[in-house]
């Protein structure tokens, strides 16, 4: 098995688990992210404020709204991700080691080949997998009130039906899955509906981008320190993989947060009526408006929230990642051993 398939399935079973821990944080600050009142209107909720109301208001399953396809993008993100990092790493490897042989540098990727390697790695993830974030996009920010028109008319039916005829009424509100999701985003926009918020995407990829250099960073000082020290480089534990993995994403959240959500507003069902505030033509457009009708404090809603969930997401997936492909090796290195033990001298 390769170092990219062992990367990619590592990847893919680190990000599930990081998702499955981390949901109900990314709901809540999709919705934050999307809210298009300026400050001044109403008073905006803490975190765990807004998770209580959405709980005590919907029920605890919105919360989870659009986890099995989150689940679905989270493993193929972090498998195309981790796949094609490992390929260009590779790649960006052997030209190190090959301008060491003509005399030039030590041998070893340098910040800036990283921050490539990272950004090509993006860009391949983005380009198949948006189509996934904005379904999840949609069914995080549905709530009761998406459908005021249905609700309005059963209002103002209760008053001629009996109790009976309320409850089957109520039951025949459409409900809001996955496949009603495509539907809506394919009805709205066709084919490239699916890949709204693209751009602020692509130009997102500095994100993982700005994470893997300086965890790459981080890492290689912290192995130049133990081998200094007379110790393994190689004997790094799960809690400083764990503690890498946070400083990393925390830098690179902090600086590319407001893209974050300029991409969570276009992938969000539009307004078509109504407030012009809430009508976004593209990714212009958007960034124009927030500014015009909510100032620069329209650009981190929600932050807080981010920061905590993608920080504490980002830790576990590294710490998770690391333990899968040394445990992967391992048993493949262990297998190995005992086939050849096994065959007749």
């Amino acid at each position: 098995m390769s170092d990219a398939l062992i990367s990619g399935l590592a990847g893919a079973g680190g990000g599930i688990i990081a998702q499955l821990i981390t949901y109900p944080l990314q709901t809540v600050n999709t919705r934050q992210q999307t809210d298009r009142d300026p400050k001044k209107e109403k008073r905006s909720l803490g975190t765990m404020e807004q998770m209580f109301q959405v709980v005590k208001q919907e029920g605890w399953g919105r919360l989870y709204g659009g986890l099995t396809p989150s689940l679905v993008g989270t493993a193929a993100s972090q498998g195309v991700y981790y796949y094609f990092y490992q390929i260009f790493r590779n790649k960006a490897e052997a030209a190190a080691l090959e301008r060491k042989k003509r005399g030039f540098g030590d041998g070893s990727v340098g910040m800036v080949s990283s921050l490539v390697v990272a950004a090509l790695s993006g860009c391949v993830n983005v380009l198949l997998t948006n189509p996934i974030w904005v379904v999840v996009t949609r069914m995080q920010t549905h709530t009761k009130k998406s459908l005021p028109s249905r609700s309005e008319s059963l209002s103002s039916e209760t008053e001629s039906l009996s109790s009976k005829e309320v409850i089957l009424a109520a039951a025949e509100l459409p409900p809001y899955g996955t496949s009603n999701v495509i539907d809506e985003i394919y009805g709205e926009g066709g084919v490239w509906g699916f890949w709204k918020g693209v751009f602020p995407t692509l130009i997102m990829v500095s994100n993982p981008s700005i994470q893997f250099m300086l965890y790459e960073t981080l890492l290689k000082k912290l192995k130049k320190r133990r081998a200094l020290s007379g110790k393994d480089k190689n004997d790094v534990t799960a809690l400083e993989i764990f503690l890498l993995g946070a400083l990393a994403k925390l830098g690179a959240t902090v600086v590319t947060y407001p893209l974050l959500v300029v991409k969570s507003r276009l992938q969000a069902k539009q307004v078509t009526n109504g407030d012009r505030r809430r009508q976004y033509n593209g990714t212009l457009d958007a960034i124009l408006k927030m500014i015009r009708y909510e100032g620069f404090y329209g650009f981190y809603k929600g932050m807080g929230t981010k920061i905590v969930q993608s920080v504490l997401a980002a830790a576990v997936l590294f710490m998770v990642k690391e333990e899968l492909v040394r445990g992967t090796r391992w048993l493949l290195t262990r297998g190995a051993i005992d086939s050849v033990k096994s065959k007749p001298k």
